[in-house]
């Protein structure tokens, strides 16, 4: 199989690293190179310093799009649980793996603010709703979903074993056509 970057996009709590690390066990236990690129770790390391303003999101997105493509090229398949919540800024991204012939697939996990709000992983709608943080994505900041993903799971309907067989489909159909 050769390499490609899943890409999976979402709110807060809409259960991207959920999936993206059940999805990539799968993989490598079936002996496919595979990768995490997980938004929280990055920030931390990749994109410390910056903060949530449009253009440092952009800036992050752009960046972990960068470091995908990268490892993508040279036959990881690549999984992303990153928000990105401007269209502009995946369409950078897919763009740039697509000047490179490297295959890009984006999946919206559409899952509703309210059943993200209720998960609230991390506690940050809680901080949002005390006003403890600002720019939160989908509350007081935009999250433009995909109009036109590869892929879209709701995981408040979409069991995590369906999530995957549907993952696992997606990769297979691109093998095929690579």
């Amino acid at each position: 199989m050769s390499g490609q970057t899943i890409w999976l996009t979402g709110l807060s709590g809409a259960g991207k690293t959920t999936v993206a690390r059940a999805f990539a066990a799968q993989l490598a236990a079936d002996g496919v190179p595979v990768e995490i690129l997980d938004g929280d770790e990055l920030r931390t390391n990749l994109s410390a310093g910056l903060g949530f303003s449009r253009e440092d999101r952009d800036t992050h997105v752009r960046r972990v799009g960068f470091v995908a493509e990268l490892l993508a090229r040279h036959g990881v398949t690549v999984v992303v649980p990153v928000i990105a919540p401007y269209a502009d800024a995946r369409a950078a991204v897919r763009a740039h793996h697509r000047d490179r012939g490297t295959s890009y697939r984006e999946v919206y996990v559409s899952t509703p603010l309210t059943v993200c709000q209720e998960r609230d992983v991390k506690g940050l709608y809680a901080r949002s709703a005390a006003g403890g943080l600002s720019a939160m994505t989908g509350v007081d900041d935009p999250y433009e979903p995909p109009t036109d993903p590869d892929l879209t799971i709701d995981t408040s309907r979409v069991p995590l074993d369906d999530a995957i067989d549907a993952l696992h489909s997606l990769v297979r159909a691109e093998s095929e056509v690579a």
